[in-house]
């Protein structure tokens, strides 16, 4: 088990098959996390269902990263492509040891910085600490050249879902 260094060198890996297992892992608190802001509850064996996740260890295009803080697994991203050009931010989760630290935002930009090009990502406003994080990432990112857009959720997802608040920004430049 770890612990926590204000030196831990923080880096994103690929999600190997060797990985897989810890993001899996996360991705159940993950889903406890936007139970809160969603209304998801557990199956009956007290796992959250995360019917797409396989397509992010499957689909082309699609990627899952493992936060590495240190030794240790500190949290996950996954990202797809989307139809416009655009890469999504799909998931973003981190341990909450490491939150209020920086680390989220360490994670953020450095996935941002290493894929330059168009961004698009989704939170609800009802997570206030998801719109501050991202609103704050976004600026560090690019400054003020960001803009955000409130859709509701398309279908297949139940109409009850909050809408979406959609940060787009470009980091090519």
């Amino acid at each position: 088990m770890g612990s926590i260094t204000d030196s831990a060198p923080l880096t994103l890996r690929p999600a190997t098959a060797e990985l897989r297992p810890v993001v899996e892992q996360f991705a159940q608190l993950y889903r406890h996390d936007m139970s809160e802001f969603l209304g998801h509850l557990p199956a009956a064996d007290g796992t959250f269902g995360f019917s797409t996740l396989p397509l992010f260890f499957d689909e082309p295009g699609r990627k899952a990263l493992l936060i590495q803080y240190g030794a240790a697994p500190g949290g996950f991203i996954l990202t797809r492509p989307m139809p416009e050009g655009r890469t999504s931010i799909s998931a973003f989760f981190v341990v909450r040891a490491l939150r209020r630290r920086g680390v989220g935002q360490q994670a953020a930009l450095q996935l941002l910085r290493s894929r330059p090009g168009a961004w698009a990502i989704a939170f609800q406003e009802a997570n206030a600490g998801a719109a501050r994080f991202w609103r704050q990432v976004a600026t560090a990112a690019v400054g003020s050249a960001w803009h955000e857009e409130t859709r509701p959720v398309p279908p297949p997802a139940p109409a009850t879902l909050p809408e979406d608040t959609w940060i787009y920004l470009n980091t090519s430049s």
